[in-house]
């Protein structure tokens, strides 16, 4: 088999960096790599996700026949980049590409975008042999996973997946994610003039901070993490605020840790609004669930097998963030994440090799080729 084309992987990866998709606004950038797809002989279909979270795009699904004795694989990535996005001009030294320091790069998740293009015209240019191939870009990952959250599983027939979305050194696998809550909790006080009668008022701000300081935060143990995000609340100095909204999250790689440490968040704020015989509502939501998958999993040692075989060094590991990976493994498709070499994610100071670049495209062309 030729060995990759180093320039047309570049070039493909840099013209994608410059166009901008944020969250939501990916359609521009789902058009150019449509094209691309449709180029490659896939079937493209456009799901109904834009529709569904108020995007101007939905997630793409592209399909390419394969031998029907091999199994049917996925390859996953977003579409969708943090800001700032807009005018992004990639520099190239030597190995390294990044950015000018105006923006971010959006190796995340482009440098996937690249690596699995590259790989799909290796895999046709040798005719490697191969199960039906199955290219799902989602939309609005970095808000919520929304696109894979509301995928139309219906076009999936792949049942296990490889998501090329980890940050690292290419060779990682990430193997366990965390499951998260969001807790929004709105305290009810009573509002007074601050000076002349304090004392007939209730500060929901004060309530607030009675809850808030009796709460496990940040790190609670190896596996669980907590904090407040956002509080919102009050209008003036002189007026006792009667109300005040909070946004906190729990994240655990245990499901009964996050119950847990959830359901404490929210004893804190009920018990503190009742000492003040005021009200608190309060709201879990489950944003994703906790996934594991053993050294033994097939897809874990399928991967393993074939860093091994490019002479890289598997890691499996552990990550405190969620992904497409979270979602998928809870539709009941097995999925890891694989790191693509990005650094500095969703900074000015961003950068990936193009090396690292290479390694991920063998690594997926081995990948199906042994699937």
């Amino acid at each position: 088999m030729k060995d990759v084309n180093t320039n047309r992987l570049t070039d493909s990866f840099v013209s994608m960096a410059k166009i901008a998709s944020p969250s939501l606004q990916e359609n521009k950038f789902s058009e150019y790599v449509r094209q691309q797809l449709t180029e490659l002989g896939f079937f493209v279909e456009e799901d109904q996700a834009g529709a569904a979270t108020g995007g101007n795009t939905g997630n793409l699904i592209a399909t390419l026949g394969g031998d029907a004795e091999r199994e049917a694989l996925m390859l996953c990535c977003h579409m969708d980049t943090v800001q700032p996005c807009q005018n992004i001009r990639p520099l190239i030294d030597g190995d390294t590409i990044h950015t000018d320091g105006s923006t971010i790069l959006s190796g995340d998740d482009k440098g996937g975008i690249a690596a699995i293009l590259e790989a799909v015209r290796q895999v046709k240019a040798a005719g490697v042999p191969h199960g039906t191939l199955q290219v799902v870009l989602t939309i609005a990952e970095e808000i919520g996973m929304f696109g894979s959250k509301n995928l139309d599983y219906s076009k999936i027939v792949a049942k296990k997946a490889i998501i090329i979305d980890a940050e690292g050194t290419p060779g990682t696998i990430v193997v366990q994610g965390p499951a998260k809550d969001v807790i929004k909790a709105t305290i009810q006080g009573k509002s007074a003039h601050a000076g002349l009668a304090p004392e007939t008022g209730v500060s929901a701000i004060q309530v607030a901070a009675r809850a808030i300081d009796r709460m496990k935060l940040l790190r609670i143990d190896a596996e669980t993490t907590a904090n407040i995000g956002t509080i919102k609340g009050g209008e003036a100095t002189n007026i006792v605020a009667d109300r005040v909204e909070i946004i906190a999250e729990a994240r655990s790689l245990s499901n009964e840790k996050l119950d847990a440490q959830s359901l404490h968040m929210k004893e804190c704020f009920v018990a503190a609004a009742r000492e003040f015989s005021v009200s608190a509502q309060v709201d879990i939501q489950r944003s994703y669930a906790a996934f594991t998958l053993t050294a033994d999993n097939p897809l874990v040692r399928q991967c393993v097998k074939a860093m091994e075989q490019l002479g890289l060094q598997p890691q499996l590991v552990s990550t405190g963030g969620g992904s497409d990976c979270n979602v998928f493994n809870a539709k009941g498709i097995t999925a890891v994440d694989l790191a693509v070499g990005m650094t500095n994610v969703h900074t000015k100071e961003e950068s990936i090799l193009i090396s690292d670049l290479e390694t991920v495209t063998r690594l997926l062309v081995e990948i199906i080729r042994t699937n």
